[in-house]
């Protein structure tokens, strides 16, 4: 009759528990951190970097609108044009600071420290892009000087521009009183899409213009008609010049303009649109998200960014306050001029051993404003009330 021996387990800690516990954990050689997202909006407008100095100027001149003929033997009397300026003023320092004890760094098997600084610098450019498609879209609800002019809207307006452009803004469904539904139907949003390029070429807004969506929007481009199994929006049908695939995931240019996507606007639960960029609270009074208000209030700055509770009356969006037309925009079309950034101190990462806390100090930074330049140029794609 066999005899079962008992073996020696050198894997178990003390003779008993876990025969694996002392065995060797290895390394991957990989360290899985948060999800990284990219900053889309920087190359999409227009930015200028100074090496001193508060703020920078961007000088406007008006139109010569008229022409008229020459009766021969007149004297030829020149007509005037209207300049005007946008300033873009520089925010307050905004930083992530993070700091690594020297004996947790020591017991860990990989590089941590070069881990946190490269998530620093991701959470700057998370906040960088949430306040350009925030002062984005307050571009685009300026669709009239009387709401370009309001307080809080464009930045050091001053008395305005007379020859300022003014373009109105896209309801997905058709109107202000669409369902909220619409914007699920990818027919509604390409029609609206259509819709917004037609506005900025009639307007003469010169410049290549972007469709910039929040992802949800983006993918409801490839549902499949339930009757046919397939997917019918004529976007994708190559008997009329259309292109992409839904195979490969990529819808093609819509009237010749590519699409961008963004997680930072906000997403979609059904049809209810949930913000990623504003929060509002009494009666529609909007307050920037806690991820946008700088880390220091010290310039008096820290609302550059805030749509304000103001009412407006035009013919593309109704009698609605301006707060609760941000909240429910869902997408725009855009142009390069539409806002501005400056830069006084790009993104940069410093770390600093301190011997006294035994430890590394690493500070993630940038100084940098954003302002509206000319807002016909930014077309708002606005989810419905009904």
């Amino acid at each position: 009759m066999a005899v079962n021996y008992s073996p020696i387990r050198h894997g178990q800690t003390n003779a008993t528990g876990d025969a694996r516990s002392l065995f060797l954990k290895l390394y991957a050689g990989e360290v899985l951190t948060a999800f990284q997202t990219r900053n889309v909006m920087m190359p999409l407008h227009r930015v200028r970097t100074i090496s001193k100095g508060k703020s920078a100027q961007f000088p406007m001149t008006g139109k010569y609108r008229t022409a008229t003929y020459h009766t021969p033997g007149h004297e030829i009397e020149p007509t005037t044009a209207k300049q005007g300026e946008r300033v873009v003023s520089i925010d307050d320092l905004l930083i992530n600071a993070q700091f690594i004890a020297n004996i947790d760094e020591a017991m860990s098997h990989y590089d941590i420290r070069s881990i946190y600084t490269q998530e620093a610098g991701y959470a700057l450019a998370k906040v960088a892009d949430q306040n350009l498609l925030r002062t984005a879209i307050k571009a685009g609800l300026c669709d009239n000087s009387t709401v370009a002019e309001t307080a809080g809207m464009i930045q050091d307006i001053g008395a305005g521009f007379d020859d300022e452009d003014f373009t109105s803004n896209v309801f997905i469904g058709g109107a202000t009183g669409s369902a909220k539904s619409e914007v699920q139907d990818p027919k509604e949003l390409a029609q609206a899409i259509i819709e917004a390029r037609r506005i900025l070429e009639n307007s003469a807004v010169p410049g290549d213009p972007v469709v910039i969506l929040p992802v949800d929007l983006y993918y409801n481009m490839f549902k499949v008609n339930a009757a046919g199994g397939l997917n019918d929006l004529v976007i994708f049908n190559r008997d009329v010049g259309g292109g992409g695939s839904v195979v490969t995931g990529d819808v093609p240019m819509i009237m010749g303009m590519p699409l961008v996507t963004t997680p930072h606007m906000g997403s979609f639960s059904g049809a209810t649109w949930t913000s990623s960029l504003w929060t509002q609270s009494g009666a529609g009074a909007i307050a920037v998200s806690t991820d946008a208000v700088p880390i220091s209030g010290e310039s008096g700055r820290n609302g550059q960014y805030n749509v304000p509770l103001a009412s407006t009356a035009t013919a593309s969006m109704g009698t609605d306050n301006l707060s609760d037309l941000a909240v429910r925009v869902v997408g725009m079309v855009m142009t390069q001029d539409a806002i501005a950034t400056v830069k006084l101190m790009d993104l940069a990462i410093e770390s600093e051993y301190q011997v006294n806390r035994q430890g590394t100090l690493t500070v993630a930074k940038y100084a940098m404003g954003h302002n509206i330049l000319r807002p016909a140029s930014c077309v708002l794609l606005l989810q419905g009330t009904a």
